[in-house]
């Protein structure tokens, strides 16, 4: 009889709060939700359609801009952000001149760009605002942008020589003609909320 590898963990073993190794994490089944923090696993958003949305208009505008250099990869992509924590971030952007990322398994080193689009919640918004963005300036993460439908801001952080972010770049409207490690990059951020204006209430 052969072993397969990976192992497969049982998933009726994984529950939130749980105790769970870095391993066992990257080995759970793709449907298995759940982000890694400090050991533990924890819940992840639950995404409506002006999340997807958001995310969806960005994909489409970054990757017209990079125009096949660099990636912009998709939500359920995993990153290792600490020893003992992961988390799977919105999205996750490699910018042109940057070693690509591997083809298989999780991102072990810090990507260029990572972003969140915050979901109407008390408990997301403090992960996104709070808990990931201590953790991604930690794990060196030089961007990271963060955009609230709920709000109608869109945001983007850049990562000082002390590792902190700073915000740069912080509107409600019209355009960011100047994205910061992005030259060329327009963001049309009245085009983006018209988008999700066209979602009834």
């Amino acid at each position: 009889m052969t072993n397969a590898w990976p192992p497969i963990l049982d998933s009726s073993l994984v529950t939130v709060g749980r105790p769970l190794s870095m391993q066992e994490w990257l080995e759970m089944p793709e449907d298995e939700e759940g982000e890694l923090v400090a050991g533990r696993l924890t819940e992840e958003e639950v995404p409506d359609a002006v999340h997807e949305l958001v995310i969806s208009w960005l994909v489409y505008t970054l990757s017209h801009w990079l125009a096949g250099k660099g990636f912009v990869l998709g939500s359920e992509l995993k990153v290792m952000t600490a020893r003992d924590s992961g988390r799977k971030p919105d999205l996750t952007v490699f910018l042109p001149g940057s070693p690509a990322p591997p083809r298989r398994g999780p991102i072990t080193r810090p990507p260029d760009i990572l972003v969140e689009v915050v979901t109407p919640s008390p408990r997301d918004e403090r992960r996104d605002r709070v808990e990931k963005m201590a953790e991604y300036a930690a794990f060196g993460v030089q961007y990271y942008w963060l955009i609230d439908p709920a709000l109608g801001t869109f945001e983007i952080f850049d990562r000082t020589a002390e590792g902190l972010y700073q915000k740069v770049v912080g509107i409600t409207s019209g355009l960011i003609d100047s994205v910061p490690g992005c030259p060329g990059l327009q963001i049309d951020v009245n085009a983006l909320w018209a988008e999700v204006a066209r979602l009834p209430e």
